[in-house]
């Protein structure tokens, strides 16, 4: 699944201000339901022309006024390839979303981690924690969406992993 960022040439340093976008931080980290807003609390927005050339295209859509990309974070201490974390937000519809890029700018993988979404009927929602050796956790429920409690009995647990050729794999 390797993909070029277009006319990356024109774009390196429109690139490194992207990735630069994104804080380097320490393993281990959990993103739950509203950790993003300690991000957009601390993290500058990104600008629209970043979201346009580099956000869009990993989503295979043109974004709208009512769609919201935060930056979050890059793992530090990954020396082959970038590996980033943002959240998007539009209706109904919150994620984190886990993105590796190689130092040549392709596209190594993309999966979505955490996050909440709800089809009117149906609530899922899904926290991430990420390990020091890159695994990740994720625990995920579902409910009616105007059930007041949780029934744990509707959860489920996943794993993947960050592999050192940047693949996200799902270990389960």
């Amino acid at each position: 699944m390797f993909w070029k960022f277009h006319n990356m040439s024109k774009k390196k340093t429109d690139f490194d201000h992207f990735i630069a976008s994104f804080p380097p931080i320490s393993l281990p980290i959990t993103l739950g339901e509203d950790t993003h807003i300690t991000f957009s609390r601390n993290n500058q927005p990104l600008h629209q022309d970043l979201i346009r050339d580099f956000i869009e295209p990993l989503e295979d859509q043109v974004f709208d006024d009512l769609m919201e990309v935060v930056p979050c974070f890059r793992i530090a201490d990954i020396k082959d390839f970038y590996a980033i974390v943002y959240w998007k937000a539009e209706l109904m519809n919150y994620q984190y979303i886990l993105v590796t890029i190689s130092k040549e700018k392709e596209l190594i993988d993309k999966k979505t981690i955490a996050g909440t979404f709800s089809d009117g009927i149906q609530l899922t929602q899904s926290v991430a924690t990420i390990n020091e050796k890159r695994q990740i956790y994720v625990a995920s429920g579902q409910s009616e969406a105007d059930q007041e409690e949780y029934e744990a009995a509707s959860s489920s647990v996943q794993r993947m992993a960050i592999l050192d050729d940047g693949q996200i794999k799902i270990l389960d």
